[in-house]
């Protein structure tokens, strides 16, 4: 007997690990050697692995394919229908398996609806990329990413909301924030 819910149209293979309490939502399919992490949610037709690494705490809206390369840490929002990629130069008649390049979203990143992350890249903690982005290099932790491709055009907090510095520095109800050098310094209250 397991301890979460998978909804009878979602395909869960043989060889997965599924932590407590994750809801895994219509048509959706789970691939082998795959590892969710507890309290995690994936919306209606999601694709996740083979072998793909999801960590507690993961919200996957409707329409997202996690694929091999891909790994997920702690606290990820995936918005609707945001694509990843894991070849670079991809041909229909090639197979480039031993190719994929790794993808790795840091803790309690968001990625916005209909953006794109490019494989190869990482996006630091608690970045937030704006919908339908397309990313294609690593982004900074607490980084604000638009447009295609992505240039940063600020800072946001653990919180979500944007930074708005004075003398560079900035707050919200989770840290205390120092602009310094084109990066960031927090201290967690």
């Amino acid at each position: 007997m397991h301890n979460y819910f998978a909804h009878d149209t979602a395909i869960i293979d043989d060889g997965v690990a599924i932590a407590n309490k994750t809801k895994i939502w219509h048509f959706s399919h789970i691939l082998s050697g795959s590892d969710i992490g507890e309290n995690c949610s994936f919306g209606q037709n999601c694709v996740v692995g083979p072998n793909v690494k999801v960590g507690k705490g993961v919200k996957v809206q409707n329409n997202i394919s996690i694929y091999e390369g891909v790994e997920v840490e702690d606290d990820v929002f995936l918005g609707p229908s945001m694509v990843f990629t894991n070849v670079i130069n991809p041909r229909a008649f090639i197979i480039r398996r031993d190719e994929f390049k790794k993808t790795l979203l840091k803790k309690g990143c968001s990625i916005g609806a209909n953006a794109t992350i490019v494989c190869g890249v990482t996006i630091g903690e608690y970045a937030l990329i704006g919908s339908g982005t397309v990313v294609n290099k690593d982004v900074k932790p607490y980084a604000l990413m638009v447009g295609v491709p992505a240039k940063q055009i600020g800072w946001v907090g653990i919180s979500g909301n944007t930074l708005y510095f004075i003398d560079n520095q900035a707050e919200d109800e989770f840290a205390n924030y120092e602009l310094n050098n084109e990066s960031l310094k927090v201290e967690r209250k």
